[in-house]
């Protein structure tokens, strides 16, 4: 293939792109950003409060970006920090009643997204999409 547009590394970052966009436009009202509702979702997933290195390699990224988000969401009360008795260098990380309020608006707001970009599928269609996507997302270590 020649045209790079044609393959589906530059359609999915490309169409990627566009979605994180539109995601953060509708986010930005609660004072979020997409990375901060990555952190939140990671800690809802979880059944134990989440140490802020732990999250780190959870999520593929440095430690500081963790802190720093972390420092975000725990000034809007979406994210409780607590020291470990056992080691008082590590803290966990717990989702607020606030901030699993917030994870439901940005989800319904990243559902709307779905809605708005396949409007032209058959439930068929969109069924073996969001297939596709998750066996494509654990196919690179990602959540499917």
């Amino acid at each position: 293939m020649n045209d790079v547009k044609q393959t589906i590394a530059f359609r999915l970052g490309t169409l990627g792109a566009v979605m994180q966009e539109r995601f953060a436009s509708k986010i930005e009202a609660y004072d979020l950003k997409p990375k901060h509702v990555g952190l939140m979702a990671a800690l809802k997933s979880g059944t134990v409060a989440a140490s802020q290195q732990d999250l780190a390699a959870r999520l593929g990224v440095a430690p500081s970006l963790v802190v720093a988000l972390a420092d975000h969401l725990e000034r809007l009360g979406a994210v409780e920090r607590v020291r470990d008795p056992g080691d008082r260098r590590r803290q966990t990380l717990t989702l607020t009643e606030h901030g699993a309020a917030l994870l439901t608006r940005c989800a319904a707001a990243a559902g709307e997204l779905d809605d708005e970009i396949t409007a032209s599928l058959a439930a068929s269609e969109r069924a073996a999409l969001h297939d596709t996507l998750g066996r494509l997302a654990a196919g690179v270590g990602l959540p499917s």
